[in-house]
C-alpha cells in the first residue's frame, strides 16, 4: 500500500477543488481551496525526485492540455494523466510522457458500458497502459460510477460483477469519492472496504483524507491492497493535515517491509 501524488488541473493552473462544488451550471459556486502560482513541472520535479510513481495528472475540464503537457514533460514515463481522454487522443497523451492513461466519461454513454469503446481504448494503448476512472457517489447503499466531471450519474454500481468485467480492460482503477473530495473530513473507508473486497486489479482511492493516519486506515481498511491519493491536506497545495515529507518517509517505510 501507498501514498499516491495527485496533479489536478482547472482553468490551466494547480488547484484543489471541493469535487461536489465543480458543476457546468454553476461555475460561481466553485470552491478552491488552493490555487497554485506554480506551474504543474514543479510538483512533477517534486514527485520525480522522491521517486513517487504512479501518480495522476487530472484535467478539469478543458484548457488544461498545455498544463498537462508540462506536468508529463517534467517526468516522461512517471505519471498517468486524465480528463477528456478518448480512443482517438489517447496514444498522443502516451508520447507526451503519460505512463498510462486515465479514462471515464468516454466509456459510458446514457449511463451504460460501452464495450466497443473500451475494445478501442484497449487497440489503442494497450490494457496494461490504461486507468479507469470509477469515481462514484453514495446512492442509498450504492456507490454509483459518475461521469463528466462527477456531475453525471450512470446506471452502473461499484460491485464485484462491474469492477470484474472492467478489469478485464485496464491495469488499475482510479476512485474518488465525489462526495467527500477536497473536505478534508476523513476518507469513506466503506467505500475503501469494498474497493479491497470487490477489485481483481490494484486500486487507487481519493477523497476526503486530512491527516497522516488516514494512510494507517486505509491501509487496514483496504487489507494493503488499495492506495491513497492525497489532495488538499497536503502543505505543498496549502494544507495543514499533512506534511508531503511524511507521506514520502510512509512510502518508503512500506517498500522497506513496513
Amino acid at each position: 500500500m501507498r501514498f499516491r501524488p495527485c496533479i489536478d488541473l482547472h482553468g490551466g493552473r494547480v488547484k484543489q477543488i471541493v469535487g461536489s462544488t465543480l458543476r457546468d451550471d454553476d461555475p460561481a459556486g466553485l470552491r478552491e481551496n488552493f490555487v497554485s502560482d506554480r506551474p504543474p513541472s514543479y510538483y512533477a520535479a517534486l514527485f520525480r525526485r522522491d521517486g513517487l510513481t504512479g501518480g495522476h495528472v487530472i484535467m478539469l475540464g478543458p484548457g488544461n492540455e498545455a498544463a498537462a503537457r508540462d506536468a508529463l514533460a517534467a517526468w516522461p514515463g512517471g505519471l498517468q494523466v486524465g480528463g477528456g481522454i478518448t480512443a482517438a487522443n489517447a496514444a498522443g497523451w502516451l508520447e507526451a510522457g503519460a505512463a498510462a492513461v486515465i479514462v471515464t466519461s468516454f466509456v459510458f454513454q446514457d449511463g451504460r458500458i460501452r464495450a466497443d469503446r473500451l475494445e478501442a481504448l484497449v487497440s489503442a494503448v494497450g490494457r496494461e497502459r490504461l486507468v479507469l476512472d470509477l469515481s462514484c457517489r453514495r446512492r442509498g447503499n450504492d456507490y454509483i460510477i459518475v461521469t463528466d466531471r462527477w456531475q453525471r450519474f450512470t446506471e452502473v454500481a461499484i460491485s464485484p460483477d462491474s469492477l470484474g468485467y472492467l478489469a478485464g480492460f485496464c491495469a488499475e482503477f482510479l476512485v474518488h469519492a465525489a462526495d467527500v473530495e477536497g473536505k478534508c473530513r476523513g476518507v469513506d473507508l466503506e467505500l475503501v472496504r469494498r474497493l479491497a473486497d470487490f477489485s481483481p486489479i490494484p486500486a487507487t482511492y481519493a477523497g476526503g483524507a486530512s491527516s497522516l493516519e488516514d494512510l494507517h486506515r486505509v491501509k487496514e481498511a483496504g487489507r494493503g491492497r488499495v492506495d491513497l491519493t492525497i489532495g488538499s491536506a497536503l502543505d505543498i497545495y496549502g494544507g495543514s493535515g499533512v506534511r508531503y515529507a511524511d507521506a514520502v518517509a510512509f512510502n518508503r517505510r512500506e517498500a522497506a517491509g513496513g
